[in-house]
């Protein structure tokens, strides 16, 4: 199954980017630049979805 989530990337002051997906409360994760953090911010939801999964908990909707 393929999900798509609406991520905020903030630019922070020593360099790189702090993502943050909002309907996955506590899924954050970081890239030195742009791309990198769409990458690290695309393998943290996988990693979420996976971990709620394997509990048995619901998967958050989608957000486009």
């Amino acid at each position: 199954m393929q999900y798509t989530y609406k991520i905020l990337l903030h630019k922070e002051p020593e360099g790189g980017y702090t993502v943050s997906v909002p309907a996955l409360p506590g899924c954050i994760t970081y890239g030195e630049d742009i791309d990198e953090a769409m990458i690290m911010a695309k393998d943290a939801v996988e990693l979420y979805i996976e971990e709620l999964h394997s509990r048995g908990e619901s998967i958050p909707r989608c957000f486009l």
